[in-house]
C-alpha cells in the first residue's frame, strides 16, 4: 500500500460535516492528542517500568497517519509528496547517514 492508497482509504472515515478548515484544525489537534499517546506509553515503560506494547505503539502510530492523513488532504497535499520530500531533505542533510558532527553543524 502506497501513502497515496492509505490517504485515500483512511479519508472515507473523516467527518464529512468538517469543511477544511475543520479538518485542519481537527487534525492538529488529533495528531498532537495521539503523539501525546505514544509518549504517555514510552514515559511509562521508561520511567515507570511498565512493560512496552509494541502494538499499542503500533496502535498509536496508526492513529497520528490518519490525522496526518486528514491534516494533508485539507491543504491538498498528498501523503506519498510528504513522505517523498521529507526523504530528499534527509538525503542532503545525511547525504552518507546519519553523522552526530553534521546533526550538531546544522543549528
Amino acid at each position: 500500500m502506497t501513502f497515496d492508497e492509505y490517504q485515500d482509504q483512511a479519508l472515507t472515515t473523516v467527518n464529512p460535516l468538517l469543511d477544511l478548515s475543520q479538518q485542519m484544525i481537527d487534525g492538529a489537534m488529533g495528531l498532537c492528542g495521539e503523539a501525546g499517546e505514544t509518549i504517555e506509553l514510552i514515559k511509562k515503560h521508561l520511567g515507570q517500568g511498565h512493560q512496552l506494547s509494541l502494538s499499542s505503539v503500533a496502535e498509536e502510530l496508526g492513529d497520528t497517519l490518519w490525522y496526518m492523513a486528514e491534516i494533508a488532504n485539507s491543504l491538498g497535499i498528498r501523503l506519498d509528496k510528504i513522505a517523498q520530500k521529507n526523504l530528499q531533505k534527509i538525503s542532503r542533510r545525511y547525504p552518507d547517514g546519519f553523522d552526530v558532527a553534521r546533526s550538531i553543524s546544522r543549528e
